[in-house]
């Protein structure tokens, strides 16, 4: 049985990501088309897989996600995301996303998604990822509730099995 590599500070992981809403990623009323966010958060929370593993990732899921607000052409999308909890071979990201006005610098939580992630080997099989070290009380937080996460998802993807 493979090995686990040393675990890792959250800290490690912590990623942001930022792009300029322009008139090519907006829908005819002019805010962001949903699906361009959605990109954005998987982009953001690879980034902070990738950091963790340290090897090639793969999305697995995308098990929640919400539209708080739309956001306006010119709008900054800001997307900060890290690693919430390994479970062996695949891990659960947070991503939080802001929206910048940049005429009058405020700033909106408009997002948050939970997504997992798988680290492969060059050969495409599954590798064993370091575990995180959750070091504050927020941190420890989201380390406990992705492990409720986490079960719930087993349990859908089972319900889903069954009706196949």
């Amino acid at each position: 049985m493979e090995e686990a590599p040393p675990p890792k500070p959250v800290r490690d992981s912590v990623s942001e990501y930022s792009e300029l809403t322009l008139p090519n990623d907006a829908n005819s009323l002019g805010t962001l088309f949903g699906g361009k966010l959605m990109q954005y958060v998987d982009l953001a929370g690879s980034l902070a897989a990738a950091r963790h593993a340290r090897s090639p990732i793969v999305t697995a899921s995308v098990d929640y996600m919400t539209f708080l607000r739309p956001v306006k052409i010119g709008q900054l999308v800001v997307l900060k995301s890290s690693v919430n909890r390994v479970f062996r071979t695949s891990m659960e990201v947070g991503v939080k996303v802001w929206v910048e006005d940049l005429r009058n610098g405020e700033i909106d939580h408009i997002s948050s998604a939970y997504l997992t992630f798988v680290a492969l080997s060059r050969d495409g099989n599954r590798i064993v990822l370091p575990q995180v070290i959750p070091e504050t009380e927020e941190e420890k937080r989201r380390h406990s509730e992705a492990g409720e996460r986490r079960a719930y998802r087993l349990q859908l993807k089972e319900r889903a099995l069954k009706r196949d």
